[in-house]
C-alpha cells in the first residue's frame, strides 16, 4: 500500500497512445489480470462473453456525451461546457481565462452570455439570455492527449452504442468496446454517472489522502438497484460504473445526487467483484482506483506487460479485465 502519488507513475512510449478508435469496436485486445492466482493472460475483447457466469450482471455507463467544446463567436476564447447549473447558466472552463473576466460578455451561436461568477479552480459561472444549441456549436470534447482536433468519425466512436442521457465531457470509455450485438448477449443494466472534470483533473499533491475529486451527478433506477442486488457477480464496466455502485455499496438502492468518491488503496469494494477498464494515465485517479482493485504492485507489473506487448492506451486504447 501507498499513499504517495509518485507510487503510481510509469512510463509510457508516446507512440502506445491510441489516438483514433479500431475500425471494429470489438476488435481491441484485452488484457486479463487474475487476482487470486497474480497470473496475466492476453485475450480479446471478442472472448469479453467467457468470462460471464451464469448469475453475473453487467452493469454499465450510459451518460451521453455532449459536443461540450465551443468557440465562441469571434474565435477568441475556447469554452468548454461542464455543467448546466440553472436554466441557461453553465459552469465552463474558458481559454485564455483572461478574457472572460468578471462581467464580461461574449455570443456563442448567437446567444450573448455574461460571465457572473469566478469559481476557486478558474470556472466561469457564464448566464445566457436563451438556450445554447450545443449539437449546433460544439464538437466532441476529446481528451488533450490525444493532441488533436475530434473529427467526424468522433461524433459516432466518442460515445457508446448504449448512451442514453446526455450530460458527459467525457466518454465512459471501457463502454467503448460494446457493440449492440455483444451486449445483447450478456445479461445487463446501466446506471448513469455523468464523467465530468474531476474525473480527469491530475492529482496534484504528494499525498493522496489529500486530494478532492469534483463531484458528478449519477443516477440508479431502482429495476438496476434490484438487479445488482439479485446477481451473484456484479461486472462493472469502467471506473466511472465502479464509483457509482461503490458510493451507494450493497444492497444497491435507487438514487440520484452526486458523488466524490475516490478510491485508492487501500479500499475494501462492497459493490463490485470484476472490473473491465482501459489503460490509464500515470498517477491518474482512475490508475488508483485500479490499483485498489487489484493490487499497486500486481498492476504496474501488468502495465509494464502491457507496454512491453504494446498494448494501446487511454481512451481509444485496449483494455483490461480483472476477475
Amino acid at each position: 500500500m501507498s499513499l504517495l502519488t509518485s507510487d503510481y507513475d510509469y512510463p509510457l512510449p508516446e507512440g502506445l497512445i491510441a489516438r483514433h478508435p479500431l475500425p471494429r469496436r470489438d476488435a481491441s485486445r484485452m488484457m486479463v489480470l487474475h487476482r487470486a492466482e497474480q497470473r496475466i493472460e492476453h485475450r480479446a475483447f471478442a472472448d469479453f462473453e467467457e468470462f460471464v457466469r451464469e448469475g453475473d450482471l453487467v452493469v454499465l455507463n450510459d451518460t451521453r456525451v455532449i459536443p461540450a467544446r465551443v468557440f465562441t463567436d469571434d474565435g477568441r476564447v475556447e469554452l468548454l461546457f461542464l455543467e448546466e447549473v440553472a436554466a441557461n447558466t453553465w459552469k465552463c472552463l474558458v481559454k485564455p481565462g483572461r478574457r472572460m473576466k468578471l462581467g464580461g460578455s461574449t455570443s456563442v451561436g448567437g446567444v450573448w452570455g455574461d460571465v457572473r461568477e469566478i469559481l476557486p479552480e478558474g470556472e466561469r459561472v457564464i448566464a445566457f439570455d436563451a438556450p445554447v444549441d450545443l449539437e449546433r456549436a460544439g464538437v466532441m470534447p476529446l481528451p488533450p492527449y490525444l493532441h488533436r482536433d475530434a473529427e467526424a468519425d468522433d461524433t459516432e466512436r466518442y460515445q457508446t452504442v448504449f448512451a442514453n442521457t446526455p450530460g458527459a465531457i467525457a466518454a465512459p470509455t471501457a463502454g467503448l468496446h460494446f457493440t449492440p450485438e455483444l451486449l445483447a448477449r450478456v445479461p445487463h443494466a446501466f446506471v448513469t454517472l455523468h464523467v465530468g472534470v474531476g474525473t480527469f483533473r491530475p492529482v496534484q499533491v504528494d499525498d493522496l489522502a489529500q486530494h478532492r475529486m469534483h463531484a458528478e451527478r449519477f443516477d440508479v433506477s431502482e429495476e438496476t438497484a434490484a438487479r445488482v442486488n439479485a446477481a451473484q457477480r456484479v461486472i462493472a464496466i469502467g471506473t466511472t460504473t465502479t464509483r457509482v455502485l461503490e458510493s451507494l455499496g450493497r444492497p444497491l438502492h435507487a438514487a440520484s445526487g452526486s458523488t466524490d468518491i475516490f478510491i485508492y488503496p487501500p479500499y475494501e469494494f462492497r459493490a463490485v467483484d470484476v472490473l473491465l477498464t482501459n489503460f490509464h494515465l500515470p498517477k491518474s485517479t482512475l490508475l488508483m482506483l485500479v490499483s485498489a482493485f487489484a493490487g499497486r504492485e500486481f498492476v504496474l507489473r501488468a502495465y509494464e506487460e502491457a507496454v512491453r506487448e504494446r498494448y494501446r492506451f487511454f481512451s481509444y486504447g485496449d483494455c483490461m479485465l480483472i476477475v
